[in-house]
């Protein structure tokens, strides 16, 4: 990676997490689909970043994000989940073109179908994680289950929406 790369990612890095603290922390739909992007600095990351650094990016963008939100490490914990299973999704979604030389993932990269589905599953699992901690209890997954679903495509849709307005 070059330095302009690293600069530009380290700009949208601060740009999600200073929209997710600031303007998205409120943005709540009929009280059950929540909007987390600050997730999109896990998922836009280069292909090539290592395992190790993407665990760690996901951990600090977690603790980041659970010292705003007072929620004790939970963000934490569904971050590095969706960071560590980043590399399998991937391999598994765009099998085919993961070996073309820099694939970026993005809208613009990937097209918009294929973008949607990256972001979606992703976010399912972030959310599944987070809200499934948040509930622990088993009397209570069915309203988690329908929270997680609703806020995973409202994430999504608002991620997508972002995309459209930025230059990657």
């Amino acid at each position: 990676m070059t330095i302009r790369e690293i600069i530009n990612i380290l700009f949208l890095f601060i740009l999600y997490l200073a929209l997710q603290i600031l303007i998205v922390r409120n943005l709540v739909l009929f009280d059950f689909a929540f909007s987390f992007i600050y997730i999109a600095c896990i998922l836009l990351l280069p292909i090539e970043i290592s395992t190790t650094a993407l665990l760690l990016i996901g951990f600090a963008t977690g603790i980041i994000i659970d010292t705003f939100y007072n929620t004790l490490g939970m963000h934490a914990a569904a971050t590095v989940l969706m960071a560590y299973l980043r590399p399998a999704v991937v391999r598994i979604q765009l099998a085919q073109r993961v070996q073309e030389s820099r694939l970026i993932l993005s809208l613009q990269g990937l097209g918009s179908a294929a973008f949607f589905r990256y972001v979606f599953v992703l976010a399912l699992i972030h959310h599944a994680a987070l809200f499934f901690i948040e509930a622990s209890s088993v009397t209570l997954f069915f309203p988690t289950l329908l929270r997680t679903v609703a806020s995973s495509l409202f994430s999504t849709i608002c991620i997508v929406l972002i995309q459209f307005f930025t230059r990657n």
